[in-house]
């Protein structure tokens, strides 16, 4: 088999992650020595949080993008220990990149945990709270998405941030905009247009000043050519030169996850099968729609995880 592994980005977690990965073979102690080391790093018990909350707290863009990123590499290190062969690419859909070049030995587990703490901490502080708004939007082409944003921003800021399936776009920019947005996209003939309950309007030009500091703390950040594939959501392409890596990384904190080009472009490399490395199932989901020859796993239990480990081998 042919097979990419992607990452999730934020979104996916929730109290009591991982929880159905734990009866796997030598799950435990590879799950709680991640979690460790990431503790080390952060000051607390990230474990404790993911595993019994407050859902609040976990939901806190500084605390949800380390979590994630643990809990993705915890699901990796478990696949390697059971045996999984390393993959033919990795990629993942926004801070799953993180989890992506970690996988791929292009950025130390520990450096990554405190850069992504300290990317959510200025994606809060770059817009005042409650004047952001991200919003999904189903049902319609891209081009007309890419429309309503334009009748919508009267000259406040208002854009197309995850191209994320055929007909699911999410927007983001500032809450009244949004706001209009969201009508204009149903005056279009969405099946739904829904603000969804996050502040910071992530991969938008209002997240400018927030790349700009993730650059500067980037620059004191060790990056190797990764060893593994790397093929960036950014713009659906391979990358491996450190330079170019920490440029991607800057980018796309204001720019969009193109997943539905990302995932054409891996399909058409001649990847048969992507492999959803993380909590839950969101991209498996989507990578279903995108392509639907294209056979995708989501290792969200011990049972998925034999499966996948089998299918894996052939």
């Amino acid at each position: 088999m042919t097979f990419g592994f992607v990452f999730p980005g934020q979104g996916s977690q929730s109290v009591g992650m991982l929880a159905a990965l734990a009866p796997a073979a030598g799950a435990e102690s590879v799950l709680r020595d991640t979690f460790a080391e990431a503790s080390a790093v952060l000051g607390y018990d990230l474990w404790q949080l993911v595993a019994a909350g407050p859902a609040e707290r976990l939901n806190a863009t500084e605390c949800t993008q380390p979590a994630m990123l643990a809990a993705a590499t915890a699901t990796w290190r478990l696949w390697r220990a059971q045996g999984g062969r390393e993959p033919e690419v990795v990629s993942g859909h926004s801070l799953g990149e993180f989890s992506a070049l970690v996988a791929a030995e292009a950025l130390d587990f520990g450096a990554a945990v405190d850069l992504v703490r300290f990317r959510g901490r200025a994606m809060q502080e770059a817009v005042p709270a409650g004047s952001g708004a991200m919003a999904a939007i189903l049902g319609l082409e891209d081009s007309q998405v890419i429309e309503a944003c334009r009748e919508a921003a009267q000259g406040a800021v208002v854009e197309p941030v995850n191209f994320n399936a055929p007909g699911q776009v999410v927007i983001a920019g500032g809450r009244e905009a949004v706001e209009r947005a969201i009508e204009a996209a149903k005056s279009r003939g969405a099946k739904r247009a829904v603000a969804l309950p996050v502040s910071v309007p992530a991969h938008s030009s209002l997240m400018q000043a927030a790349a700009q500091r993730l650059g500067e703390r980037l620059a004191t950040v060790a990056l190797r050519p990764p060893r593994i594939r790397f093929v960036s959501a950014v713009d659906a392409a391979a990358h491996a030169d450190p330079a170019d890596l920490r440029q991607l990384l800057v980018r796309q904190l204001s720019s969009p996850v193109r997943w539905s080009d990302t995932v054409r472009a891996l399909a058409a490399s001649g990847i048969g099968s992507l492999i959803e490395c993380g909590p839950g199932k969101v991209l498996t989901a989507l990578n279903r729609r995108i392509e639907r020859g294209l056979e995708a796993i989501a290792l969200e239990d011990a049972e998925a995880l034999r499966t996948a480990l089998a299918a894996a081998q052939s």
